[in-house]
């Protein structure tokens, strides 16, 4: 017993002493458990020591003077926390990446953050089932995907834009467009982007979030970072995708019989007998659109070196004839790690885009093809009986253009684009936690717009001998930023600065050419024109720049106590000089209770935590290049008369007066926020209030008569307001075997246009040219858009007449008597996705709608109006006729006036997507080379709940517009949509 006790003593006192060592330098690497790529990064600490440091670009550190036997933490943004002994002088750690959502890592403006260090309201939008459905743009993307943000489809046409909202309209003339950031590029028009090539979308909606792209960020910031090259095995992925979109919202309009029983009522016109019914319009106007998208991506990579080649080929052709969108794109992205504090990308992206649309607004048939759908009469053919290749105009003396001939019109207006952007940054490391990134792109876009109306086969063709014309521009924008980081962790303690500059320069160029008098034979050329347009023959150039200073702080305290200050510098050309620069700071703070000690027993709360955050952006977008000067208009005179020989241009009287005072518009927002997670992260609430405030917006102003020589000038002249609500949440309903997943968001704004110096009340939007009066009124104490006009009390049984109200009093009806009659904006708007999971198959369904927003049917005032020869709906078979008949439609030819009763609750709850897909077992594959195959349908559009009379409740007639919404007037519809895909990774 005492020898063993001896030995035991021994051993003790052995290990004593070995644990009292020091090893001199500890060496180690951190790398990824998954994929072993190195953590550059990573803070490695000793407990109980002031001992820290952060992982190089290889992911490599060294430590002095570690004491054998110590306790390593090993830390970084979205991986578990590793701790480790230390028992030799080298050491390689693997960190795995976190399960917890709030650890996943969060981009923003210049840098990355831990989701759960957020202090800003930030909404992240999931990427992984675009490649499932038949979206185009980041717009379809995002629809529906995150609180606060609003996005309409204005029209169903192939590459339609899209209207973005994030957290409403702020600007009354200018762009209400969020800015938007591509792997750090800000860019103006996505059309260039592939969604199959996005990977990340953050979208920054508060102030104290955005202000640090500052005097872009007013309407928000929209990230976007694409694919690019990772370290392992290599990938080849392939995608295939087949869409068939259909309309099947058909409007039942008058036959023969009942059209010509409509003229005879109204003496318009006196039709022959024996006429019948020839020609469905609508089965000889919308066909079934085919989609098709095919993607190809390789992409491979190791410690030191890592690319992405990817590329696509997309083809829609629409559900009206001569109606497409193609675009071809190509990306590439290389990573090189030069040396262990030299970082090296490189990133090209190309695409080259075709869209035509369709005429649609005005024409003969007010209301563009979709109307004159309805309006065509249909005892009338397709083709003129005495020359068959021409479009029928023969409508017993009637001004109608059938919609095929409309459609003939637009067939040959096309819009091409190619787009190159190209960045190469270099990241240099200085110390470990000092590193500077400066990177240089450019932005090229070349357009080309090209028309032709031939000479022979509609009306307004014959009438000019056919015409044509040739648009093209080219816009170079070049962007250098350089971006000094420092980050410091030690203890509780975690800081992080920025400071940076970006600078941008901008030029724009412009050609224009129109020709008319062709041959009959259709040669689609310039070339073949004998009469060039002397007056409408032109080339136009501008330019601008921006030049921007930026900081940042980010504050940690145990993960409980967090602060943001941002601030930024920006000085546009666009402005006057003495209004030039603005400065936009913000500040933002988080409070973590769920890390205080009265809250540590609360073992089913995994976080809570209160934001708060004040800051001011601004804006400059919609105005043109030198909106500070005064413009004059350039007369030319035709010299090719005698008295004009040699004559030279004339300038005129100024078109707009020189703003001397130009300066930013600016928003201050304020916003609330609560980030709540329970039950295992098994459940996610987020809760913010805001309230934007926008000053001294840019506006045009149009000056009363013969107050100058000029009719407008560009000034800061009004304020908006925007507050509202916005609600989130994530919950697992179901884990194991079968997964369920729920998102769901609402968002409710309320827009207010609060002040107007200089011109009081805009009127806008006028239709119907019977009636011939603006429908849409915004003046301060409104919301924008609201409608005006008189308001419907229903039909006179004895006169069949609408019966408009008398506001005023004075026993007539007149323009005093018109008041607001309908509102655009919505009360709310909401998406709900469920995401089912068994064994290797996976269904999602996506909801989407929007609550309490009129519509105004400016449709109806041409298919229900009855005040001229043109085809109507059958609604109007209910109209009055008779004295003491009780209807809601009044007689032919009524009083028609922009009233009450064309709005329409314009509320909708749309099955937008669903989609199911199986995974075919890799394991019957790998023998192959295929690591998955994954086939699925998808539907989109499915169905439709709303009590909107029109074919599309997701409407606006005038697009992207702020100031005018929800009005429909012969609005291209949306589709319904069925998919079959396949996805393949070798």
């Amino acid at each position: 017993m005492i020898r063993p006790l001896f030995l035991l003593m021994g051993l003790m006192m052995g290990g004593g002493t070995l644990l009292g060592q020091t090893i001199t330098t500890l060496r180690g690497t951190v790398k990824d458990g998954q994929t072993q790529e190195p953590i550059v990064g990573a803070t490695v600490a000793v407990s109980g020591q002031s001992i820290t440091t952060s992982t190089s670009e290889t992911g490599a550190f060294t430590l002095s003077d570690v004491p054998s036997g110590a306790t390593l933490f090993v830390s970084y943004i979205g991986y578990e926390t590793s701790t480790t002994v230390v028992n030799s002088a080298s050491i390689t750690i693997a960190l795995e990446p976190s399960s917890s959502a709030l650890d996943e890592v969060v981009v923003i403006g210049y840098g990355s953050i831990r989701r759960k260090d957020v202090t800003t309201a930030i909404s992240s939008v999931s990427t992984k089932d675009l490649e499932k459905r038949p979206v185009v743009s980041l717009g379809q993307a995002i629809q529906g995907k995150a609180a606060g943000v609003t996005v309409i489809q204005p029209n169903g046409a192939p590459g339609g834009e899209m209207s973005i909202r994030v957290r409403g309209t702020t600007s009354f003339n200018g762009s209400n467009d969020p800015l938007y950031v591509v792997d750090g590029l800000p860019v103006e028009n996505i059309s260039f982007l592939s969604p199959n090539d996005i990977t990340d979308i953050q979208i920054l909606k508060d102030a104290s979030s955005a202000a640090i792209y500052g005097s872009r960020a007013a309407n928000g910031v929209i990230l976007v970072t694409t694919k690019s090259g990772k370290a392992g095995e290599a990938r080849i992925t392939l995608g295939g995708q087949l869409t068939a979109n259909i309309v099947d919202q058909t409007i039942e309009v008058l036959n023969t019989a009942q059209y010509k029983e409509l003229m005879d009522e109204t003496g318009y016109l006196n039709l022959p007998d024996g006429l019948t019914d020839q020609t469905d319009w609508f089965k000889e106007t919308y066909k079934t659109g085919i989609q098709q998208n095919y993607q190809l991506s390789v992409s491979d990579g190791n410690e030191k070196l890592r690319y992405y080649l990817g590329g696509g080929y997309l083809t829609e052709n629409g559900t009206l004839d001569g109606t497409f969108f193609t675009r071809y794109n190509f990306k590439a992205t290389l990573d090189n790690q030069v040396r262990d504090w030299l970082k090296v990308n490189g990133n090209i992206s190309y695409a080259d885009y075709n869209q035509n649309s369709i005429i649609s607004g005005n024409g003969s048939n007010r209301g563009g093809v979709v109307t004159s759908v309805i309006n065509t009469p249909v005892y009338a053919p397709i083709w003129d009986l005495a020359y068959p290749d021409r479009y029928n105009t023969n409508f017993n003396g009637l001004n109608i253009t059938s919609p095929l001939e409309n459609l003939a019109r637009s067939k040959n207006n096309n819009k091409r684009e190619n787009r190159l952007l190209a960045t190469g940054s270099a990241l240099v490391t200085i110390l470990p936690e000092l590193n500077w990134k400066s990177a240089f792109s450019i932005d090229r876009r070349s357009g080309h717009e090209t028309t032709f109306l031939d000479p022979w086969l509609t009306l307004q063709g014959r009438n000019v001998y056919g015409e044509a014309s040739d648009l093209r521009n080219t816009n170079t924008v070049l962007t250098w930023d350089n971006v000094l980081t420092y980050t410091k962790r030690f203890e509780k303690h975690s800081l992080e600065a920025m400071a940076g500059s970006s600078w941008t320069d901008s030029k724009y160029s412009n050609s224009y050419i129109y020709g008319s008098h062709y041959a009959n034979g259709i040669i689609e050329t310039l070339n073949a024109a004998n009469k060039i347009a002397w007056d409408r023959t032109g080339t136009g150039a501008s330019d601008w720049a921006i030049l921007s200073y930026f900081a940042r702080a980010m504050y940690n305290y145990d993960g409980k106590y967090l602060v943001t200050a941002n601030m930024r510098a920006d000085g546009s050309s666009k402005l006057s000089p003495q209004g030039r620069w603005g400065y936009f700071p913000s500040v933002s703070a988080a409070w973590r209770l769920s890390s205080e000690e009265f809250l540590s027993d609360v073992d089913w709360i995994n976080d809570l935590k209160i934001r708060g955050g004040w800051g001011q952006t601004g804006n400059q977008s919609g105005l043109g290049d030198y909106s500070y000067l005064a413009f004059y208009n350039i007369q030319r005179l035709p010299w090719f008369e005698e008295q004009y020989l040699n004559a030279v241009p004339n300038f005129g009287n100024p078109s707009s007066l020189r703003a001397t005072d130009l300066k930013w518009e600016t928003t201050t927002q304020t916003n609330v926020g609560i980030d709540f997670s329970a039950l295992q992260n098994r459940l996610t609430l987020t809760l913010d209030y805001y309230h934007k405030k926008t000053t001294d917006m840019l506006m045009e102003v149009t000056l009363p008569a013969g107050s100058a020589a000029a009719n407008k000038i560009t000034r800061n002249e009004g304020e908006m307001t925007n507050k509202g609500f916005e609600f989130g949440v994530s919950s697992k309903n179901l884990t194991g075997e079968l997964l369920w997943n729920t998102d769901f968001n609402i968002s409710f704004n309320r827009n207010r246009l609060d002040k107007l110096v200089f011109t009081k009340i805009y009127n806008d939007a006028v239709t119907n040219n019977f009636v011939n009066e603006a429908v849409v009124r915004n003046e301060p104490g409104r919301a924008l858009g609201g409608f005006y006009g008189y308001i419907s009390d229903g039909v006179n049984p004895e006169t069949g007449e609408l019966m408009y109200r008398d506001l005023n009093g004075d026993n007539k009806i007149s323009a005093s008597d018109r008041t607001y009659i309908g509102d655009p904006n919505p009360k709310f708007v909401y998406g709900l996705t469920n995401s089912f999971s068994w064994k290797n198959f996976d269904l999602s369904i996506f909801i989407q709608g929007t609550y309490g927003n009129d519509i105004f049917n400016a449709s109806r005032m041409e298919t229900e109006g009855m005040y001229d020869g043109r085809n109507q709906t059958t609604v109007v078979l209910d109209r009055w006729r008779v004295p003491g008949q009780i209807t809601h439609v009044p007689k032919a030819g009524f009083n028609m006036k922009n009233s009450t009763y064309f709005v329409e609750d314009g509320s909708y709850l749309r099955v937008k997507n669903v989609s199911l897909g199986y995974a075919i077992a890799p394991d019957r594959l790998k023998r192959m080379g295929i690591n998955r195959i994954q086939p699925y349908l998808s539907l989109n559009n499915l169905l439709t709940f709303t009590k909107y009379s029109g074919m599309d409740p997701e409407v606006n007639q005038w697009g992207n517009s702020g100031r005018v919404q929800g009005l429909d007037w012969g609005t291209y519809p949306s589709s319904k949509s069925f998919v079959f895909g396949v996805n393949v990774e070798f």
